[in-house]
């Protein structure tokens, strides 16, 4: 592991949050007019998810930020106009499009990867490819099918070839059709300035590095390389040259970097109030959660029903700069139910009422439903409902 030169400057706990707020849009006032593009870019990435519960994780991420921006609004600012793909970096995001060129690295490490436990059948990769250059942007399904009649992961061999040439970078996923991928050929989805892999392996893992950074503000190693998962020795070999500066935050016990740029102004303006996906990048890495906010939060969503805390798809409540409670919603019709509540305190009751208000009136809810008995904290029940009017 590196060893941080010495730090640029030292940032108290509670600078430090702030500093992450800001950069992650919760902290001054929204970029309305960059709209859910610019929240895109700011982030360099918003990862996507199966679980749909007010809404899809890529929904929630921008609302988070801007409010009660329109849903069909968020799909068309991601999938008109060439403006995304969906990639491999967190996890499976959605990336605004100029960053293609700094994928190339992990293109080329797909390329030079043993083809997993899938094998595909002679000709099946180029049928795909002349499937796609033939008839334009097609499913898996208007491929010939996404699975054989097997497990989860029999795969069709259409399916494998189509995958593998997205992991390679010949076929690109422009967009998401009723949550089914839908694939196109590169060389006609992406703008043929940005359509290279000329970046060496060393520029690519630097500009995400310093992409990073600027996208958490201030982070440790841990946190800066697994934005994009990087692996800890590719940002150790690029970090001095990413232009992030070594910063010491109070109470974190490890060497972390700043965007310098985040340290040249006081962080200042109106928080936000909301409810935040799990899958958010504010809180989706646990260690930095905890330190930044003294807030243990986990998914509960494939966790067996009877060992859960907070519930299935429990979602954090932002309010003031802290996470003060955590709520498992539903719809039931035009009712959004709140399964369960953890409230840290009566302090929490009225940011929680202000968040569910305003997440049931931006997914067409024109009710709120409390379950009294499954508020962590009773006797602030009957508050919280006057709360929600």
């Amino acid at each position: 592991m590196t060893t941080a030169p010495r730090p640029a400057a030292e940032l108290s706990a509670d600078e430090a949050r702030r500093i992450a707020l800001r950069a992650q849009g919760f902290l001054g006032a929204p970029d309305r007019r960059a709209g859910v593009r610019g929240v895109l870019r700011s982030l360099g990435q918003v990862q996507l998810d199966t679980i749909s519960v007010l809404a899809r994780s890529h929904e929630l991420i921008p609302y988070a930020r801007l409010g009660a921006v329109g849903r069909t609004a968020v799909e068309e600012a991601y999938w008109t106009g060439a403006h995304a793909f969906e990639y491999w970096s967190h996890a499976a995001c959605v990336l605004p499009v100029e960053e293609w060129p700094h994928f190339a690295f992990r293109r080329r490490a797909y390329r030079d990867r043993p083809h997993w436990h899938h094998e595909l059948s002679a000709g099946a990769y180029d049928k795909v490819i002349d499937q796609l250059r033939d008839q334009g942007p097609l499913t898996a399904t208007e491929l010939g099918g996404a699975k054989n009649k097997g497990e989860w992961w029999d795969w069709s061999d259409s399916k494998i070839a189509v995958e593998r040439a997205l992991m390679y970078g010949e076929v690109v996923v422009t967009e998401r059709r009723g949550w089914k991928r839908v694939y196109d050929l590169a060389e006609r989805a992406i703008p043929q300035a940005l359509l290279h892999d000329e970046l060496d392996d060393a520029e690519c893992v630097r500009r995400l590095v310093r992409q990073a950074g600027e996208a958490l503000g201030v982070g440790t190693r841990a946190d800066i390389a697994d934005y994009h998962r990087i692996k800890g020795e590719q940002f150790d070999a690029v970090v001095e040259a990413s232009g992030l500066v070594p910063v010491t935050v109070a109470g974190w016990g490890k060497p972390a970097w700043a965007d310098p740029a985040a340290l040249a102004a006081e962080p200042r303006g109106r928080h936000r109030t909301t409810l935040l996906s799990p899958f958010d990048s504010l809180i989706w890495e646990r260690a930095r959660t905890e330190r930044i906010f003294g807030f243990t939060h986990r998914l509960e969503a494939y966790v067996p029903k009877q060992k859960r805390i907070h519930g299935y798809f429990a979602m954090p409540v932002l309010a003031g700069g802290r996470l003060v409670g955590r709520v498992d919603p539903a719809r039931v019709g035009r009712t959004l139910v709140a399964r369960q509540v953890t409230l840290d305190g009566p302090k929490a009751v009225p940011a929680v009422a202000r968040a569910l208000r305003e997440a049931a009136e931006w997914v067409g809810c024109d009710a709120v439903k409390i379950l009294p008995d499954r508020v962590n904290l009773p006797a602030l029940a009957p508050e919280l409902v006057r709360e929600l009017g």
